[in-house]
C-alpha cells in the first residue's frame, strides 16, 4: 500500500489571508515529501473559495520547486474545460520542470455548479464523453504529429511542444465512479482514482466491484492500480467541526 496526499488551498471565506493559506498548503506538501508519501495531488476547481485550484499545473509546478522525491499528480484535469493541445503541452512542461515526477490524472468533473459556469448547458453526467475523446488525443500529441477530427475538438496536424520527460508518457489515472469510466480505464490501461464525495465510505466497496466487473468484461487486461480518498480534518476542539461543513454548504449548495 502507498499513501498519497490530496490537498487544496482552502479557506472558509474570502476574508482569510491567502498568504496563510499558501503557507499551510506548502507545509503539508513538504511534510508529505519528507515523510515518504508517494504522490501529492492538486485538483482543478473554479470559483470556489473552499478549493482554490484554477490550474493544477501551476500548483504542481510550485510544489515541484519545494520538493525532491514525492510524485506530483493532477487530480484531476477536467477534460470539458480544456483543449487537448493545451493539456498536452502543460503536462509535458510540468513533467520536465519536475524531473519526470508527473502523474497525469484526467476526469469528467465533479460539481454541476462548476459546469453551469464553465461549460453552460453540459450535464456533469455527460462530462465523461469529453474525457474519453481527450485522453487519446493528448497521448497522440505526446507521441508526435497528430491531427484530430472529433465530436468536441478538431484541429490540423500538431504536436505537443515540449514532449514529456517520461516516455512513452507519464502514468495516466482516470477519475472513476460510474461503470462506464471503470470500463474505459481498464480497456486503456489506466490507473484509477475514486472517492465517494458525499456518500458513506463503504461506497468504495461498490467501486471495487465495478473494477472487478470491468476486468471480467475485458479479459487479458492488466489490473490497474486503484486508489481511493478519504477526507480528513483536524480541529482544535469538538465544537469546531460544523464551521467548515456550513461553509461548504454555503459555497456548493446542491452539487
Amino acid at each position: 500500500m502507498k499513501f498519497h496526499l490530496a490537498i487544496n488551498m482552502e479557506r472558509l471565506s474570502p476574508e482569510v489571508d491567502m498568504a496563510a493559506v499558501e503557507r499551510h498548503t506548502l507545509d503539508m506538501v513538504k511534510m508529505a515529501d519528507d515523510g515518504g508519501f508517494y504522490i501529492v495531488w492538486a485538483a482543478e476547481h473554479h470559483a470556489l473559495e473552499m478549493t482554490i485550484a484554477p490550474n493544477p499545473f501551476q500548483i504542481l509546478t510550485w510544489w515541484a520547486a519545494h520538493t525532491s522525491q514525492v510524485r506530483l499528480g493532477t487530480g484531476v484535469v477536467v477534460a470539458p474545460y480544456w483543449h487537448p493541445i493545451d493539456v498536452a503541452g502543460e503536462a509535458a512542461l510540468l513533467d520536465i520542470y519536475s524531473d519526470g515526477r508527473l502523474e497525469f490524472g484526467i476526469g469528467s468533473g465533479a460539481y454541476q455548479r462548476e459546469f453551469d459556469r464553465m461549460h453552460p448547458g453540459l450535464k456533469q453526467s455527460e462530462g465523461y464523453r469529453y474525457m474519453q475523446e481527450m485522453l487519446p488525443a493528448v497521448k497522440a500529441l505526446w507521441a508526435g504529429d497528430y491531427a484530430h477530427e472529433g465530436e468536441f475538438w478538431s484541429f490540423p496536424t500538431a504536436t505537443s511542444v515540449p514532449k514529456p520527460l517520461q516516455q512513452p508518457h507519464p502514468p495516466v489515472w482516470i477519475a472513476a465512479r460510474a461503470p462506464v469510466t471503470y470500463d474505459y480505464a481498464v480497456k486503456h490501461n489506466c490507473n484509477i482514482m475514486s472517492w465517494p464525495i458525499t456518500r458513506p465510505m463503504n461506497e468504495v466497496e461498490t467501486y471495487l466491484q465495478r473494477l472487478e466487473t470491468a476486468l471480467e468484461e475485458n479479459p487479458g487486461k492488466a489490473r490497474p492500480t486503484f486508489s481511493t480518498m478519504r477526507h480528513t480534518c483536524v480541529y482544535d476542539s469538538v465544537d469546531q467541526w460544523t464551521v467548515p461543513v456550513e461553509a461548504a454548504i454555503r459555497q456548493l449548495g446542491s452539487v
